[in-house]
């Protein structure tokens, strides 16, 4: 082969790479979004994940960093690359940045939901999976003219998680990606009332089903991050997923992929008479109606929270920042030169 050939088969390798058959020496290559509650600490600890020991800072909008492990000695490192995406859901149209046709094969998504606001809780995940599920859709629309056979792995591996002799199999509507949800802030979460934790953590667990994704719980403390951790792992690196499960309201959830179920769930946490007034067209939004009727939506605009990072001293530039100090003020000049002349500006009543 000349040197042109083997140029185009490796960028072809890159852009369709075969995970379940890495040969020794090729290097395994994953791609991650965070993505959640705005202002969710666990969003800022993606250096814990990677094992490196830079102190984490909030993060900003889009932000991009990788880890490195080897899988045995002597031998080329797998990569994952991390991208964090912050703002809660003021932001959610970037997810189309880090998620594309030709990393689409290998790529997963963390939900970090804050369980000590609840009545944000369902709105904020509502919001970013469907951008995210939208956006997948319509690369998954473009493989299918461009590349058929790549689509169809990927619609087949939504259910690599739920058997076909599962009971639910036919009741469930898989995220087109790998996904986990991360229910944060757990030590907070414990603090509620014994009825608010079994509906939030009944809800959760019917998402995470519906969705075909792993749940955890998890807090500062250093057992809890090691099992979202090991989650990570295994979307990062392609180690063992564990087969333990904890599904006890009163302690922190672990549900891998594909091992709950609806009968173990059990119904919407409602009375059989609330339940017939509730007009749903799918389970989903059953159990939405049931969740809000307990906590109701907050009210509230993540665009108008987020803060101008111009504005933040961290940023802080002396020649750019003068230099847009004036841009404002001839910006402003303008304004109130145009809002006269518009003034003054004679119409022909006619």
């Amino acid at each position: 082969d000349t040197l042109w050939d083997l140029a185009i088969a490796e960028v072809k390798k890159r852009e369709n790479p075969n995970d379940d058959d890495v040969r020794p020496g090729e290097v395994w290559e994953k791609s991650i979004l965070f993505m959640g509650n705005k202002n969710g600490r666990i969003l800022t600890k993606l250096s814990y994940f990677c094992s490196r020991e830079e102190s984490p800072k909030p993060t900003l909008a889009l932000e991009y960093t990788f880890g490195r492990r080897a899988r045995r000695h002597n031998t080329p490192k797998d990569v994952a690359h991390f991208w964090e995406l912050g703002g809660g859901t003021s932001l959610a149209e970037l997810i189309r940045i880090p998620i594309t046709c030709h990393n689409i094969r290998s790529f997963a998504v963390v939900l970090v939901l804050d369980l000590s606001k609840p009545n944000e809780l369902w709105t904020t995940m509502e919001s970013l999976l469907q951008v995210t599920r939208n956006h997948v859709s319509k690369i998954l629309t473009k493989l299918e003219k461009t590349n058929p056979e790549v689509a169809a792995e990927i619609k087949q591996r939504m259910w690599n998680d739920l058997k076909r002799d599962h009971p639910d199999y036919a009741l469930v509507d898989p995220f087109p990606i790998p996904m986990v949800i991360i229910g944060s802030k757990y030590d907070i979460f414990h603090e509620f009332d014994s009825e608010m934790r079994k509906i939030i953590s009944k809800t959760l667990r019917f998402v995470s089903h519906y969705h075909g994704a792993s749940l955890v719980f998890t807090s500062k403390s250093e057992a809890l991050l090691l099992k979202a951790r090991a989650l990570i792992n295994h979307l990062a690196f392609g180690y063992d997923k564990s087969k333990s499960v904890s599904v006890d309201p009163s302690k922190p959830l672990f549900i891998p992929a594909g091992l709950d179920s609806m009968s173990q769930i059990g119904p919407p946490p409602a009375s059989d008479s609330d339940l017939g007034k509730m007009r749903a067209n799918t389970p989903l939004e059953l159990w939405k109606k049931v969740f809000e009727k307990t906590f109701p939506p907050k009210s509230f605009c993540d665009l108008q929270d987020t803060k101008d990072p111009a504005q933040d001293s961290q940023y802080a530039e002396y020649e750019v920042d003068v230099m847009r100090a004036q841009k404002n003020q001839e910006l402003e000049q303008y304004k109130r030169n145009a809002s006269k002349s518009w003034k003054e500006m004679d119409f022909d009543s006619d």
